[in-house]
């Protein structure tokens, strides 16, 4: 019987973590990736350091690279925390991200008391930069966020402080290209497809309620 697990065929000394993440996913296509494995493999080569940002750069390969990479959300056989790149094909994705520049990020930060924005159910985030993050550990960073998803216009204008937010690392990866904090735009598609196993169920028998489907 195949063996479904990725192998550490390192050493991988490339210079960036997305890098070594990337080529320890194109050595093992197919194969079941943990996240112990991503951390040692994003693991600085020379220092030991371990990164706490090494599944920002994970969203970076969907994202901006267009890898196709599969967790416990996309396929029933994964166990959470495990991930695995099926293929080494890449979708198109959109134009090089905008970011602010340094005087419009400033003008950011101040406005929003140099917190993390993301709110949902009317709760605030407000993590500051330097703090640790209660939930997904590791110390906080604060980095500019697109209040329109990058996927619907990669374009922003890089000098109005009202088109950007500061987000923490982990509301970074959470957001992805799901909503529009401009016009209330929802991939609802997407939405669904990262959501939990139990989730989809529910949505599922609430679609055949709605339509009418008993099969």
């Amino acid at each position: 019987m195949e063996d479904r697990n990725a192998k550490l065929k390192g050493p991988y000394t490339q210079r960036s973590i997305r890098a070594r993440i990337e080529a320890f996913f194109l050595d093992n296509l197919g194969k079941v990736a943990t996240r112990e494995q991503l951390i040692e493999v994003a693991t600085d080569p020379e220092t030991g350091r371990q990164p706490e940002n090494w599944h920002q750069r994970l969203s970076e390969l969907r994202t901006d690279y267009g890898y196709t990479i599969l967790s416990w959300r996309n396929r029933g056989d994964l166990k959470i925390s495990e991930y695995m790149m099926p293929n080494a094909e890449r979708r198109d994705t959109a134009s090089k991200r905008t970011r602010p520049n340094a005087s419009t990020w400033n003008q950011v930060l101040g406005q929003f008391d140099n917190r993390c924005a993301w709110t949902e159910g009317g709760i605030t985030c407000n993590l500051r930069s330097g703090d640790i993050d209660p939930v997904g550990g590791g110390t906080v960073k604060l980095t500019p966020d697109h209040k329109t998803p990058h996927a619907i216009h990669a374009e922003v204008d890089p000098k109005d402080p009202s088109k950007w937010q500061p987000l923490c690392g982990r509301h970074q990866v959470m957001k992805k290209n799901y909503w529009d904090d401009e016009t209330g735009w929802l991939n609802v598609v997407a939405i669904v497809q990262s959501a939990s196993q139990p989730q989809k169920r529910e949505v599922y028998e609430f679609l055949k309620a709605y339509f009418g489907d008993s099969d």
